[in-house]
């Protein structure tokens, strides 16, 4: 697990490309928000997280997966993260923030990655206190 990365992933990479593209600027990782979302607009109080399926759980993912070994651990670990996301979600609202969910698997192919950085760009100039984009099941 030391090899696991928390920041600059490669879904994370290609959607901040695709949203640099469209013009947008953004801070990285804000240490003093909670959680350290991926990106921030402050220009528009508003926050992305770029989260892994497998790590965050995304419900109907075919990429949420259990590992065989050891399953009480992952399945405690599993479930601490999905705690976690839900009380920084819960700390940003309150403190005023607008959230945006991007999961691993919406930017799978690689060339959806630009239409997701459209919806996000959209939702930035909206007033949708709240954005979630994932994979629809096929």
């Amino acid at each position: 697990m030391a090899g696991i990365r928390g920041r600059d992933t490669e879904p994370e990479m290609a959607l901040r490309k695709a949203l640099h593209a469209l013009g947008l600027r953004f801070r990285l990782h804000a240490r003093l928000l909670p959680g350290r979302p991926d990106l921030v607009f402050p220009k528009y109080r508003a926050v992305v997280f770029v989260h892994g399926c497998f790590w965050h759980r995304h419900q109907g993912c075919r990429y949420t997966t259990t590992p065989a070994t050891r399953p009480e651990f992952w399945l405690a670990k599993f479930a601490a993260n999905v705690k976690r996301d839900a009380s920084v979600r819960e700390a940003l609202a309150a403190s005023g923030w607008r959230i945006a969910t991007v999961w691993e698997c919406s930017l799978k192919p690689r060339d959806r990655v630009p239409s997701v950085a459209k919806v996000v760009a959209s939702w930035l100039s909206s007033t949708d206190p709240v954005l979630e984009i994932g994979k629809i099941p096929e």
